[in-house]
């Protein structure tokens, strides 16, 4: 519920308060005053797209700010939360929610929720769990098949939301299947294509047989063969340092003299150090041990073993040329057999997918035929309840029939919705989109309003002018029934007419003052003779005619009866 709504620099609002509360709110005033403004600033609350065209001539900036009250737990809630914002808890399960929206003169703008920066996105989130907005435009909305299919599926509750959650559940079902068995026979011989290169591919590394790391190891190697010359004379000379092969000095015999002669002189100090020597003796001959390996490995390995590893250095580079790396290739070759099974099992999997579309399509069927058999028990009911409703507002005759045909299968059914009116007796039914004049089509979204409400209850109703194109008695039914809809939902209307203002429990009216330079509007709360001026100023336009007064008085008196 909006508990308080404040405007500023917003079209000629300079700054107004709206105090609006539960009930029935009717907003009045003046041609030009800005009324229009109101329901202006309440949708950019509710996220609607912001012009900069509203901005009050020389102001900086327009501002809208609202209170609402909203349940402490809930959608809502967490929507807030979600969006960073906070609510104010106020005792009895429910909460402050504070919204807020500007605009400035070059088209920049800002929203708010719970006190946080949020996109404007937020707003019209929120505005769906809190708001239902009906304007001229929204009347030329209820012409759309749409929106009279939204309209019965409203009303129709929980049995035709149930049905229309399984058939859209079956209907993505059978898109999902029918996409992956379309696109699987589109792309058949593509996926042949790479079924062959993929085979020849794998052929390929399996008979290359490359091991990991097998392509650093033989280049390594390369690199050694290619100077066995220099490495045997390196070598060699390592080892005869430590090794000699004739009456030359070496290591081991420098080393063997040492320990010797440390041993003869006796010393404790000495033997100990002798006995590191015999240590250093074990190790030169270990490493004379290795020198004489390598120095065999060389002998053995020749020109015929270098040929051997550049043959298989060239084997293993064209398998990086084609994969990039020798790693690509071997994962190709772990990963690439699962691939090559997958795509040699397309016509299995056609075949499979194949059933499995004859079922999603069986169920889809199954789906929306219980889908049109819900909306059609709940298309009677609405009919009937609808026209019930018209009577009440002054269409004595009218008969309104809700048909549900079938149509072109889609993610909300198969089902097309028309509401037909047939205005008085013996009339054809026609479709409100053609055959409903201005003043009859706003008492037909009037009356489906008050239906749907009854079963599905709105917060908050927001009505631009519902009554245009009527008065009278009809004007007189129609502030009847928003007074009506106000007993579970919160009511608030923009309108022209006495004989709706009168029903209203909240009278604001938008006064206009002009000093010649600046036109400025202001909101007011009417109470006593004052509602029953502006009452007066909407019956004759003269707030203090005697007749007009009287009659005033007389409407209040009808809108206040229970």
């Amino acid at each position: 519920m909006i508990e308080q709504v404040r405007l500023r620099d917003l079209g000629v609002i300079a700054e107004a308060t709206l105090p609006i509360g539960p009930g029935f709110t009717a907003i009045t005033g003046e041609t030009g005053a800005g009324k229009t403004m109101v329901v202006t600033g309440l949708g950019l609350l509710f996220g609607q797209r912001a012009d900069s065209g509203v901005v009050r001539a020389g102001a900086a900036q327009a501002a809208v700010d609202g209170t609402w009250i909203v349940p402490e737990h809930g959608v809502v809630a967490e929507r807030v939360q979600e969006a960073g914002g906070d609510l104010e808890p106020i005792g009895g399960g429910s909460a402050e929610l504070l919204l807020g929206r500007s605009i400035s003169s070059e088209g920049r703008g800002r929203a708010t929720v719970g006190g946080r920066a949020a996109p404007a996105g937020v707003l019209a989130d929120l505005a769906d769990h809190l708001v239902v907005v009906h304007g001229q435009s929204d009347q030329l909305r209820l012409r759309s098949a749409v929106a009279q299919r939204d309209a019965l599926d409203r009303f129709g509750g929980a049995a035709v939301a149930t049905a229309l959650e399984t058939f859209r559940a079956a209907y993505e079902h059978f898109r999902a299947v029918d996409d992956e068995l379309s696109a699987l026979v589109r792309d058949r011989d593509t996926r042949a294509d790479e079924a062959q290169q993929l085979r020849a591919a794998i052929a390929g590394i399996e008979q290359a047989d490359p091991q990991p790391g097998e392509d650093l190891e033989l280049t390594a190697r390369a690199e050694r063969l290619a100077n066995a010359e220099e490495l045997r004379v390196a070598a060699a000379s390592a080892h005869q340092a430590l090794s000699a092969d004739d009456d030359a000095p070496d290591v081991q015999a420098l080393l063997a003299e040492a320990r010797r002669t440390l041993e003869r002189a006796g010393d404790d100090a000495l033997t100990q150090l002798s006995t590191q020597l015999a240590d250093l003796e074990y190790r030169a001959a270990d490493l004379a041990g290795d020198l004489a390996g390598y120095l065999a490995d060389l002998d053995e390995s020749g020109p015929h073993e270098l040929a051997a590893v550049e043959e298989r250095r060239a084997v293993l580079g064209g398998l990086v040329r084609e994969h990039g790396t020798l790693d690509a290739a071997l994962e190709l070759l772990q990963t690439g057999s699962a691939r090559l099974v997958e795509l040699d099992d397309d016509d299995d999997r056609i075949d499979r997918l194949a059933g499995e579309q004859d079922a999603a399509a069986s169920a889809l069927d199954e789906a929306a035929a219980a889908l049109t058999a819900a909306r059609t028990t709940a298309a009677g009911r609405l009919g009937a309840a609808v026209t019930a409703e018209l009577r009440a507002l002054a269409m004595p005759d009218a008969n309104l029939t809700v048909a549900v045909t079938e149509t072109a299968t889609s993610a909300a059914g198969r089902d097309e919705v028309a509401l037909l009116l047939a205005p008085h007796p013996g009339a054809t039914p026609r479709s409100v989109s053609r055959g409903a004049s201005g003043g009859e089509l706003s008492r037909v979204m009037l009356a489906i309003e008050v239906v749907i409400a009854a079963v599905d209850p709105v917060p908050t109703f927001v009505f631009d002018e519902v009554d245009a194109g009527i008065g009278g008695a009809a004007a007189i039914e129609v502030g009847r029934r928003l007074a009506r809809l106000a007993q579970n939902s919160q009511v608030i209307a923009v309108t022209h007419l006495a004989q709706v203002a009168a029903f209203a429990t909240n009278h604001l009216t938008v006064v206009k003052a002009n000093d010649g330079s600046v036109t400025a509007s202001d909101v007011r709360a009417l109470a006593g003779a004052d509602r029953e001026a502006e009452i007066a100023r909407l019956l004759s336009g003269t707030p203090d005619s005697a007749a007009a007064l009287t009659h005033a008085r007389e409407l209040l008196t009808t809108g206040a009866a229970p």
